[in-house]
């Protein structure tokens, strides 16, 4: 059984070494442990601290893509390379690696395909009341969004089974959490929370200007991701808003008819009737919407084929003894894998214990 830490990192130099020497060397139940590390094109020195503290495994962003992308490319490079449980963690050691064992072991149970950290955020104390409220209120609405009962929906402290890193597909350009939540719970994935610890803020967050922007954006995944998998729902409460908003100035103008004083509301009529006509046309919508739906189901079933496919063939295989650089590269095309030699020819650099052990 092979674990695989991946961490996407921009600018991270001061805390890397923290959060890489709070990784467990040894797990119950895992065979081997490597650490993976995402540059999403940093300017500071990330990579050089990555190489020092001898990492497994590195993924290069020629320039800065984001945390989605980097997400994404992480985890088809953790597929390459064999992987069979996958835990994402953030490069400013904001999540306690420690609680690793704990994250992974539903996974070991067979008990879930993806574990998710639940920060227990009510908890933490320098995050304001306002923000706990938001993460309270938006965890709220993607669970009923995903259909699945996840505490924290925007913890980036998870763990993936293979099965479940295949069959995701994350194609938002701005963070995987809430994406991967929606898509667990319409794919029938197993998803489960764990508590986990957090360490004290190290610096404010890089993924969004302030709490608008990162409402702005977290709603605008949310309302994408959920008009994806339910499209005819999402177009026909729209069609039904629109027609109900129609029918008010309609009715009125059929009142005043039949009562004899419909002269002069004419324009009741008229407004009405464009909205009539747009809720028709949102009706219609929704219904070519849910057909195409269907067609990217059966995209996701090809891409996930091809995939295994892929695997299958070996290329992980290769890539894990290091004949794999470029068909690993191949699937994170803004980098390369950067593989660290093997142990036995390369004494340990400095810092933080290399992990890799059995346990």
């Amino acid at each position: 059984m092979k674990l695989i830490v991946q961490i996407p990192c921009y600018n991270e130099e001061l805390t890397l070494a923290k959060t890489i020497g709070a990784i467990p060397g040894a797990i119950s139940g895992i065979d081997v442990i490597e650490i993976l590390i995402i540059d999403d094109g940093s300017s500071d020195q990330t990579l050089a601290v990555a190489r020092a503290l001898g990492v497994h495994h590195i993924v290069r962003n020629k320039r800065n893509q984001g945390l989605a992308r980097s997400f994404r490319n992480g985890l088809e490079a953790c597929l390459e390379l064999g992987a069979d449980i996958i835990v994402n963690t953030d490069g400013d050691n904001q999540y306690d690696g420690r609680d690793i064992p704990k994250l992974v072991r539903p996974i070991l149970d067979g008990e879930a395909d993806i574990v998710i950290g639940d920060r227990e955020t009510d908890k933490i104390a320098h995050f304001s009341a306002a923000k706990k409220f938001l993460q309270w209120f938006g965890s709220g609405v993607v669970r009923k969004l995903a259909g699945i009962w996840v505490p924290d929906t925007v913890s980036g402290f998870r763990a993936f089974s293979r099965e479940a890193a295949i069959r995701l597909n994350v194609v938002s350009s701005f963070s995987y959490t809430i994406e991967t939540v929606i898509q667990a719970g319409k794919r029938h994935l197993a998803v489960t929370s764990v508590p986990v610890r957090t360490n004290p803020k190290t610096r404010d967050s890089r993924l969004f200007k302030n709490i608008r922007h990162f409402v702005q954006c977290s709603l605008g995944t949310m309302v994408r991701m959920y008009a994806m998998y339910q499209p005819l729902w999402v177009f026909f409460m729209i069609g039904t808003l629109l027609t109900v908003l129609g029918l008010l100035p309609v009715l009125r103008f059929f009142y005043y008819y039949m009562t004899g004083v419909g002269d002069g509301h004419i324009q009741s009529l008229i407004f009405g009737a464009v909205f009539l006509m747009m809720g028709f046309i949102a009706y219609l919508i929704g219904l070519v919407a849910d057909l195409i739906g269907f067609n990217r189901q059966l995209l996701e079933m090809t891409l996930e084929r091809v995939r295994r496919m892929e695997l299958a063939a070996g290329r992980g295989t290769e890539a894990c003894h290091g004949r794999g650089h470029q068909s690993a590269a191949s699937l994170a095309p803004p980098g390369a894998i950067e593989q660290r030699p093997e142990r036995s020819e390369t004494p340990h650099p400095p810092g933080p214990h290399p992990r890799g052990g059995r346990a």
